[in-house]
């Protein structure tokens, strides 16, 4: 056997006296064989310092041991009317207590089968002290980050500009990342990567969006210089642009620009290029129309869109999903804003919305939407069968809620 149960003395005083041969004598009365058992008996009495109020047990997997055992912090994060969450440098997990019906105790001198001496000749007595116990333990499972309030937050007080801050009261809200760590329901990490994914700026120690017409102002400059100097958009050079724009806008804000929309890089000289992203630039210039419309006549959309990005680039419906959807059983086909971004981190009231805005959705459509729901080792196929209902429409399979809507 690999081990046996043990119940705590009632009292510490007569365990810590007792003796192997008390022992022996137990295990006789009990007609227990001893060959059968772990040659050390651990011998449990309560301590002085017993407490049933100052410990909360956690389980947690083996990857995240070994993450607390190398010296790694984790913080609970949420405000008075958010479900907690736990999360390490870099994920987040939700918490849900679980009880149980048996009472946990909390020895930590007790050693585990694996622990003990292989040694089988010899007879050894422990004595182990319960610190207390408990009736429950908080369990962790692996979420999603709420990451929509980031955006809300830092949209109190965007940044438009050195000539716009001037005007701002200093009485609207600026956010460090110490700040954000404190409000946001997600990892570090996580933040930092949804921070650059929403083209947030760091300026003067805080983190500010860029005003939207403030941002395409930046990026219209910088087009505008590769087309007259005729660089290629795949080697606009990091020097060079800074020195011609810096009377227009401060360097960081022109840097700051070319990181949203191009990718470093360094040629063997050492000097700094950016290429620009065709899909980046393309899907602000069609948001920057489709912001101003309602709906948008498709055909026309299309031809003002392609009009609006820099020569050379070219426009595909495929650079906008998950930020603009088509329409093409209205007559004519229309065009209109759905940010992904703007819809519920819910995962039913996500779908909901969704059913609210279209009945019947092709998987094409809703998959831009509903990507990112996705769990560990879930699809969106999995997410469609338990939330949707399918049918055939035209030939064509569609979903549809499963609710009334």
């Amino acid at each position: 056997m690999d081990g046996a149960t043990v119940r705590p003395a009632q009292c510490s005083a007569p365990c810590s006296m007792r003796t192997l041969q008390e022992i022996q004598a137990t295990l006789q009365v009990a007609k227990l064989d001893p060959a059968e058992l772990q040659p050390v008996v651990q011998c449990l009495s309560f301590s002085d310092s017993f407490s049933s109020e100052d410990y909360c047990l956690l389980e947690v997997d083996d990857a995240l041991c070994k993450y607390i055992e190398s010296g790694q912090s984790l913080t609970i994060r949420g405000d008075l009317d958010e479900h907690a969450v736990l999360c390490s440098e870099d994920k987040t997990y939700d918490l849900k207590i679980a009880d149980t019906s048996n009472m946990l105790l909390i020895t930590p001198d007790c050693r585990t089968p694996d622990q003990l001496t292989s040694d089988s000749s010899t007879e050894q007595l422990i004595h182990c002290q319960i610190y207390g116990f408990a009736k429950s333990y908080w369990e962790l499972k692996k979420s999603r980050p709420k990451l929509k309030k980031l955006k809300k937050l830092l949209m109190e007080n965007q940044y438009e500009g050195p000539s716009g801050e001037k005007e701002r009261s200093s009485t609207y809200p600026k956010y460090t990342k110490e700040d954000l760590m404190e409000t946001i329901q997600a990892s570090e990490q996580e933040i930092m990567q949804q921070l650059q994914l929403i083209h947030a700026c760091r300026i003067e120690g805080y983190w500010r969006i860029l005003e939207f017409d403030y941002e395409m102002k930046l990026l219209s400059h910088v087009s505008q210089l590769v087309d007259s100097e005729s660089w290629s958009f795949s080697k606009i050079p990091l020097t060079v642009c800074l020195q011609e724009l810096e009377i227009l806008e401060p360097r960081e804000m022109i840097e700051h620009c070319l990181n949203c929309y191009g990718k470093r890089y360094t040629n063997e000289a050492g000097e700094v290029f950016y290429a620009l992203n065709e899909d980046e630039v393309c899907k602000s210039n069609a948001l920057m129309l489709l912001r101003k419309a309602v709906k948008f006549n498709l055909s026309e959309f299309e031809e003002v869109w392609q009009q609006s990005v820099p020569e050379g680039m070219t426009t595909r419906l495929d650079q906008l999903k998950g930020v603009a959807l088509v329409d093409r059983n209205s007559r004519p086909q229309v065009i209109f804003q759905l940010n992904v971004e703007d819809l519920s981190e819910n995962t039913q009231d996500r779908f909901n919305g969704l059913f609210n805005i279209r009945a019947k959705w092709t998987e094409e459509d809703i998959a831009p939407y509903i990507q990112g729901l996705c769990g560990e080792k879930q699809t969106i196929g999995t997410l469609l069968t338990k939330y949707a209902r399918s049918s055939m429409q035209n030939g064509v399979k569609v979903f549809s809620s499963r609710r009334p809507v």
